[in-house]
């Protein structure tokens, strides 16, 4: 599934070539065509990223809702128009470009209230100008959950996925397994500002870097990670523990990510 950065550069890209122009708005599969119906030949306001959502907006109050799940996949391509490759659901034609939508896991039309809605329901996006981390932190220092669940918990802090997850926590020495109740707010605040940090790299060069003063890779696959999918920690050079959290594999070096030193940090304070 697309992390946060991807859908972010998306909409960045998409808001520079739809904003402020009347589209043509089709579904070459065929499932989407009543709905699309309501978008051709509007004109278009604004593409936004929230979370791992899409939000297409239209003059007419109307909002095409993406989000592409596990399978779902965006084309850019200039124009001529060309024959739509696979089960296009939803195409959206510019005077320059043409974006094609397969296999979104959600591709609908929302009113503006839902749209609101939906904003009330994720959490805050660490990408987002207007993102509040006092409301992550909060759910967080509430719940008896894993760390490394409520991090990647769309609806208590939006954008992370499996990879940023155990990125992240190696990063700041947390142990994805200890409790939210047991994170102090300068943990917290470490976590939400390198969440930015590197999802905002991710942005710029449309690829996941966690490693610091590294380039992304020219070849196919570009991740330049210290410890997802590894065998063993860059730091310490001792062997990582591979599991799972919520049926997705978490990855953690137990020696620079201790379980029961946040509990310590907090115990102190109180």
């Amino acid at each position: 599934m697309p992390e946060g950065h991807t859908i972010h550069r998306a909409a960045r890209d998409h808001q520079k070539i739809l904003a402020g122009q009347l589209l043509t708005v089709s579904s070459p599969q065929g499932r989407f065509t009543e709905e699309a119906s309501l978008l051709t030949g509007q004109f278009c306001l604004a593409v936004e990223a929230l979370g791992k959502h899409l939000l297409y907006r239209f003059k007419n109050g109307k909002t095409l809702h993406i989000h592409l799940g596990l399978f779902g996949r965006i084309r850019k391509r200039k124009l001529p128009l060309v024959e739509p490759r696979g089960a296009v659901r939803v195409r959206l034609v510019s005077s320059t470009h043409v974006i094609d939508i397969n296999g979104p896991t959600i591709c609908q039309i929302l009113a503006e209230y839902e749209v609101m809605k939906l904003i009330k329901r994720i959490g805050p996006d660490v990408l987002r100008s207007d993102a509040d981390p006092d409301l992550a932190f909060n759910k967080i220092v509430k719940s008896k959950a894993p760390i490394g669940r409520l991090i990647m918990d769309q609806s208590v802090m939006a954008g992370i996925g499996n990879i940023y997850r155990s990125e992240i926590l190696w990063r700041q020495g947390v142990h994805p397994e200890i409790p939210g109740k047991a994170i102090n707010r300068q943990t917290f605040d470490k976590i939400w500002d390198d969440a930015k940090a590197l999802l905002m790299i991710g942005v710029k060069h449309n690829a996941i870097i966690t490693v610091n003063n590294t380039r992304p890779s020219k070849s196919r696959y570009q991740e330049r990670v210290n410890i997802f999918a590894k065998g063993t920690c860059p730091k310490c050079k001792g062997a990582i523990r591979r599991f799972e959290i919520s049926g997705r594999r978490t990855f953690v070096c137990e020696t620079c990510q201790p379980f029961g030193v946040e509990i310590e940090r907090k115990q102190e304070k109180t």
